[in-house]
């Protein structure tokens, strides 16, 4: 008999069900007369046999309450949590969805058996120790999830632990390791004022440095203060602040902290403890009531900084050359987005979180159609800050927002990131993240070749230069910022010029990221001495190295700096370069002196001579006193084009080192040579070195 038979007998009845397994979290139903569902009943079975193996009893009604539901496919069973388990479940994966995060329900299941068998009533009661590593991140995210939604600054600020989310930041603010309870108070009260002060996506970071400086002080007072540990504000004094900074004497001398730490630490401490007392905090009935007036420090107790390193950190233009030449790889061993991000750094010297939050929609045009930069200055709290580009670096904008607008194409276009995240991210709306782009940035550096420079290095008591290795640690991403700011400052861009380029506040900050060492400076000049000529070609000054420092001053102070070189003349020099009878006709003095860090304004001054006598020659109408005086001279032009030829004749006979070394030096003393002589003659502005000089406005 056919199955389509049987049922269509009128005998044939449906059964009375056996009705719901037992099991509080189980949503089948009992195949038997017994209590539960066949799979319920199996591992019930198993419990019994092996209690009885054990001698122990099993508790029935605990395994109906936590016993976890049979997998059922793309489902998860929420049956038999307590309804505020299932609410904050239910938030957390929802907040995680909103997030751009993917939940799997096999990542779920095992936190909803852990919860059952643990028989928790908040999600924050569970351990999530034993878990597997997804469902683990899961059960975290779903109980900071929980717990923010409590979260107010309110709550925040009388805890030793901050969740800085509450204040639009990200991370912890530790107050901990302050152990005196006046002044972890006052520190909370000061954070709690100061932290809607800060504009900077790193101000929880600048806030917790501050707090290291406090918790040094309150160190400093828990041993030398034996008695109350510095927990009664009223009995401290000066000599207290005193035991402070001879601590701190003490731990750099050790080399426990450098002198910068040092430093730093007493600054911060002045600044920190200056705005306690003006927020009022040792009035009656504040944290630090009672404090004396005398527990203060003074600005002569800031220290030096120490002998700090003041080259800057820019990459040498071979090292930029040999790092743009490998761009492919990186895109090869990361994304298209990873290399497009470090290239804008690169063209752009933008600060890397400026250049991952960058909007689609950045590419502006001038009034005069060139391209412009529209980006966000974080740290200044700069929106719609524009800088001008050039027009290859629009281009790979321009390809950028054409691949983000077909990976997106339904998305409005003022929601989309121009680098977007490459996961979590359903809408295009999340930025990639910096610190991911700093470590894809670093495994591709160490993959590498080497590259040599020229470098500076004692061999058998004497400094010598040789061809080694570039180190690979000082390549990262700011250094790209700071080579931008020095291809400018090379090329002659003044410094409030470049101040506004970097996004600057104070012109100091600038000057900091082209500044050379005096050190590496003297090297340099003592470098090119033994290049010097004069308005002959003839070289002078073979042998620099054997000059003494006097001589290097006497030199110095028995000169004045004159367009593409130096004078010596005595009347010349007292004037500050003012007084030349021969109106500056500099090649043609005896007194005169140049080297080849002068080489491009020797020859920019060649074209500005010769173009001026084109034009003079040409349709511009004068009368002949007036054309034969402007006309450059064919002595000068000649006197020029001599002086030119010999400089780059004694360069190209050099070896390839000694020449490397030479090109090292032009760069370094071109790059301290920030003024420029206004005496009247035609200026010629460096132009900026080309890290690409392969790429075309179309690549």
């Amino acid at each position: 008999m056919s199955l389509e038979e049987f049922l269509a007998r009128s005998g044939v009845v449906a059964l009375p069900s056996f009705g719901p397994c037992q099991v509080a979290a189980c949503t089948r139903d009992r195949s038997t007369s017994g209590a539960y569902c066949v799979n319920h009943s199996l591992h019930w079975n198993r419990l019994i046999a092996d209690a009885a193996i054990g001698g122990q009893e099993v508790d029935e009604p605990r395994f109906r309450r936590t016993s976890a539901a049979i997998p059922t496919v793309n489902e998860c069973s929420l049956r038999g949590l307590p309804d505020r388990v299932v609410a904050e479940v239910l938030f957390g994966v929802q907040h995680r969805t909103e997030w751009g995060a993917k939940t799997l329900p096999e990542h779920v299941r095992p936190l909803i058996a852990k919860l059952l068998a643990e028989e928790c009533r908040s999600v924050e009661e569970v351990d999530p120790t034993q878990l597997a590593e997804n469902s683990k991140i899961l059960c975290r995210y779903i109980v900071k999830s929980v717990r923010r939604l409590r979260l107010t600054p309110e709550t925040e600020r009388v805890k030793d632990d901050w969740d800085t989310s509450v204040f639009g930041y990200t991370g912890t603010l530790r107050f901990g390791k302050i152990s005196q309870p006046w002044l972890r108070e006052a520190a909370k009260i000061w954070a709690y004022n100061d932290l809607p002060q800060r504009r900077s996506l790193n101000a929880k970071a600048a806030a917790q440095n501050d707090l290291r400086s406090l918790a040094r002080l309150s160190e400093s007072l828990r041993l030398q203060r034996p008695s109350d540990h510095g927990n009664e504000p009223h009995l401290l004094s000066r000599s207290d602040m005193c035991g402070f900074l001879n601590r701190l004497t003490f731990l750099c001398a050790d080399g426990t902290i450098s002198a910068k730490t040092r430093h730093v630490t007493v600054q911060d401490l002045r600044r920190l403890t200056g705005k306690m007392r003006a927020l009022g905090l040792t009035r009656p009935g504040q944290p630090m009531q009672g404090l004396p007036d005398d527990f203060i420090l003074y600005p002569e107790d800031i220290p030096q900084e120490g002998d700090v390193e003041k080259e800057c950190r820019d990459l040498p233009i071979e090292v930029m050359r040999h790092i743009c030449e490998h761009l492919d790889e990186l895109e090869q061993a990361s994304t298209r987005d990873i290399r497009v991000a470090v290239e804008l750094i690169i063209d752009t010297g933008r600060r890397p979180d400026e250049i991952c939050r960058l909007d689609l929609d950045c590419l502006d045009r001038d009034e005069q159609g060139k391209p412009v930069l529209v980006y966000t200055n974080f740290k200044a709290d700069h929106r719609g800050a524009r800088l001008p580009i050039g027009e290859a670096t629009a281009a790979t904008i321009i390809a950028q927002c054409e691949r983000v607008r077909a990976r997106f194409p339904d998305e409005p276009i003022e929601t989309l990131k121009l680098i977007s995240a490459p996961t979590r991210n359903p809408h295009g709306r999340r930025a990639l993240n910096d610190k991911y782009l700093s470590k894809r940035h670093h495994e591709w550096i160490l993959t590498l070749p080497d590259i040599s420079i020229p470098m500076t290095v004692e061999s058998d008591g004497k400094r010598v230069t040789k061809m080694l290795p570039f180190n690979r640690s000082q390549i990262f991403l700011y250094a790209y910022r700071h080579t931008y700011a020095q291809r400018h400052a090379d090329a002659g861009v003044g410094v409030d010029v470049l101040c506004q380029l970097m996004g600057h506040r104070y012109i100091g900050t600038t000057q900091v990221y082209y500044r050379v060492g005096e050190d590496r400076r003297r090297e340099a000049v003592d470098r090119l001495t033994s290049m010097h000529f004069d308005r002959h070609g003839t070289r002078i000054w073979r042998e620099a190295t054997a000059l003494l420092d006097s001589e290097h001053l006497r030199r110095a102070v028995g000169e004045v700096a004159v367009p593409y070189g130096s004078c010596s003349e005595p009347s010349n020099v007292a004037a500050g370069g003012h007084d030349c009878p021969i109106r500056f006709r500099c090649v043609g003095c005896s007194h005169f002196s140049t080297d080849v860090s002068y080489l491009p304004d020797l020859e920019g001054y060649l074209a500005a001579l010769l173009r001026s006598r084109e034009r003079l020659r040409g349709a511009f109408v004068a009368d002949d006193w007036a054309t034969a005086e402007a006309m450059p001279s064919e002595a000068e032009i000649s006197r020029i084009r001599r002086l030119i030829s010999q400089i780059k004749t004694e360069v190209d006979d050099l070896p390839t080192t000694d020449r490397a070394q030479i090109e090292e030096s032009i760069g370094i003393v071109r790059r301290a040579r920030t003024t420029v002589v206004g005496l009247g003659t035609p200026q010629v502005r460096q132009p900026l070195p080309d890290v690409r000089p392969d790429r075309t406005s179309e690549q």
